[in-house]
């Protein structure tokens, strides 16, 4: 069976450019964004790194601390930063996973079971399931997940957004619609009596019997 959203995101100890970390023990109190790139020195991995890292302060504003992972070994992530910074102008000061045994990608269904046990010789058309994204809240359970081919840069607007969402419904009995951005309408969840409705959010309107909107909450 594999991971799906509010299962608790496996731990383990891994080696990476910032030294030995227990996941999560390093993930503390903070919510987490895990990515995963098939192979270091392409391009496409190359544009993502360095977009995360520019967008690093807007992650740190949500709390969430990043951690990224391929099955290269560390070595070959520290001489690749140069690269990332060289393309993109920005420098990745998140923990890369130098994951050569392949334990934590099989872990996260990265790569399926039978990938082997080393990185050794590996292309990035073998590591073709190795872009993931997990967001991981406080409490250490999955809140999303996404999987993008190999031809398919992710979009990291998109993530802020889901967590923009995630944080927001989390704290607040509402749901986020459509194309939802920071600021816009929410929809107050079923669990929330028309009456109630009116003491939380002060007014809302009806769209339909199941469909009820009102102001973002700020608190």
């Amino acid at each position: 069976m594999g991971l799906r959203i509010n299962d608790t995101a496996p731990d383990f100890t891994a080696e990476t450019t910032q030294g030995t970390i227990n996941f999560h023990e390093w993930l503390g109190d903070s919510w987490g964004v895990f990515v995963s790139h098939p192979k270091n020195f392409t391009p496409v991995c190359t544009t993502e790194l360095g977009t995360m890292a520019g967008l690093a302060d807007e992650f740190t504003k949500r709390g969430v601390k990043l951690i990224g992972i391929s099955v290269d070994p560390v070595e070959d992530h520290a001489r690749w930063k140069d690269d990332i910074r060289t393309a993109t102008g920005f420098s990745v000061d998140y923990p890369l996973i130098g994951d050569k045994d392949l334990k934590v990608a099989k872990l996260y269904d990265m790569l399926p079971a039978a990938a082997g046990d080393s990185s050794e010789g590996r292309t990035p058309a073998d590591n073709a399931t190795v872009r993931n994204v997990y967001v991981i809240g406080p409490d250490k359970k999955i809140k999303l997940m996404l999987t993008y081919p190999m031809t398919t840069g992710r979009n990291f607007d998109e993530i802020l957004r889901a967590i923009d969402s995630i944080q927001l419904t989390s704290k607040h009995q509402v749901a986020t619609p459509a194309n939802w951005k920071q600021g816009d309408d929410v929809i107050i969840t079923a669990a929330v009596s028309n009456e109630d409705a009116v003491k939380r959010f002060g007014s809302y309107e009806t769209i339909l019997p199941y469909l009820r909107k009102t102001k973002q909450p700020t608190a």
